[in-house]
């Protein structure tokens, strides 16, 4: 038989894929109706830049134009250390990058990962998207294609990340991520040092880390970032985009790549439903294809809030609650329907004390931070690393019984 593609659909079996029926497997709700006016939902990182970004929407600029908008500020701001210029690096002192994009409006997506020496990777995943017939690029290969594309190389490593890292290396010289995982069987808890404090500030004194920035150093030795940033754009006519870049978990192994360039994980985007991004913990996330659960959850009628609901719960069932786990675990998800219907929700609280997760939503009315809601009381992080579980937390999920 030939099988060349002229062969092919030359035959019966050519003819009966052509006549597949490729109707929706099964009725799905309508499609939301268009906002009256724009709407940007994004992580709070990205509250500074709204108003550049809103106004673009406003004036008519393409959806991912908008959302590029907002989370190039934090990339280029040397003093974020979460993404681009001044990200933490990996376990080797070498800054990677990750981002994913996706575009409503021709239903296209573009990926990078693993990025070294180019800061605006969230540009570069929208030139995969733009400008290959691929969607991910990943290392060495996703780095050429940028300077291919005019993004300049350059050291991303600035003297602030590289101080927090020889804090890392020094304190941490016998724990990194080699393992075990928190879903390993052998997964222990972090022991408790008594004398942390003490031995910290002596490591920060060697190193030369200032006294007013020590203690955000020692929080990012002590509970290494998985800082993202993600928005969501929705112009008057419904259409949506959605992007999310990162400089991924904190002295990483090097080629780890977390959810934030993963499409369905980090980011997803359905023009006929609507867009959700992820920020935390990138393995928890990808086991469960967050930002897809979500979107999928809202095609099939749920509100933005019960969507995020629905997957965090996921990530709980994943430990079967089992909160000796699940308190060193923290997600929150920004989800933004195609009427303009939006939510911000996390496992935990926050941060600390004081420290509530937010995001960042700009409509007619302006820019805001919002906090989210939660499943669990309390804090993912604390300081000294011993997180206060109370006994109403230990209870077994509802959605687990």
């Amino acid at each position: 038989m030939d099988l060349s593609r002229r062969g092919l659909f030359g035959t019966t079996a050519g003819a009966a894929i052509l006549a597949a029926d490729t109707r929706p497997l099964a009725a799905q709700p309508p499609p939301a109706s268009a906002p009256n006016t724009p709407i940007i939902v994004c992580a709070n990182n990205g509250f500074a830049y709204l108003n550049r970004a809103y106004t673009l929407l406003a004036a008519g600029a393409d959806t991912l134009e908008a959302a590029i908008a907002v989370v190039t500020g934090p990339e280029d701001d040397p003093n974020d250390d979460s993404v681009g210029l001044g990200g933490l690096p990996n376990e080797e002192g070498i800054v990677e990058l990750d981002a994913c994009c996706m575009h409503g409006p021709t239903r296209r997506a573009g990926s990078v990962g693993a990025v070294r020496n180019i800061r605006n990777v969230s540009k570069v995943a929208r030139a995969v998207l733009e400008h290959t017939g691929h969607v991910m690029l990943v290392g060495e290969g996703a780095e050429r294609f940028a300077v291919a594309q005019g993004y300049p190389r350059e050291n991303l490593l600035t003297e602030r990340s590289r101080k927090i890292w020889m804090l890392w290396k020094e304190f941490h010289s016998d724990a990194d991520w080699w393992g075990p995982g928190l879903s390993d069987p052998a997964w222990q808890p972090p022991e408790k040092h008594a004398s942390v404090q003490d031995r910290l500030t002596k490591l920060a004194d060697n190193i030369g880390i200032e006294p007013e920035h020590r203690q955000a150093a020692f929080r990012r030795v002590l509970h290494p970032p998985t800082g993202t940033i993600h928005c969501s754009a929705l112009d008057a006519k419904g259409n949506i985009s959605g992007i999310t870049t990162t400089s991924g978990l904190a002295y990483k192994l090097p080629g780890r790549c977390g959810d934030s360039p993963i499409i369905g994980a980090g980011c997803f985007t359905d023009q006929d439903v609507g867009s959700a991004g992820a920020t935390g913990s990138g393995e928890e996330n990808i086991k469960i294809a967050g930002a897809h659960t979500i979107v999928e959850n809202m095609r099939r009628g749920m509100s933005p809030e019960d969507a995020g609901l629905d997957a965090l719960h996921r990530i709980v069932r994943n430990h079967n609650g089992d909160m000796t786990r699940l308190r060193y675990i923290d997600m929150t998800y920004y989800i933004l329907r195609r009427d303009g219907a939006y939510a911000g929700v996390s496992l935990w609280e926050g941060y600390s004390a004081g420290n509530p997760h937010r995001i960042a939503v700009h409509d007619a009315t302006g820019a805001r931070a919002e906090i989210t809601k939660s499943i669990y009381k309390g804090f993912s992080e604390d300081f000294p690393p011993t997180p206060r579980v109370s006994q109403e937390m230990r209870k077994d999920s509802e959605y687990l019984k």
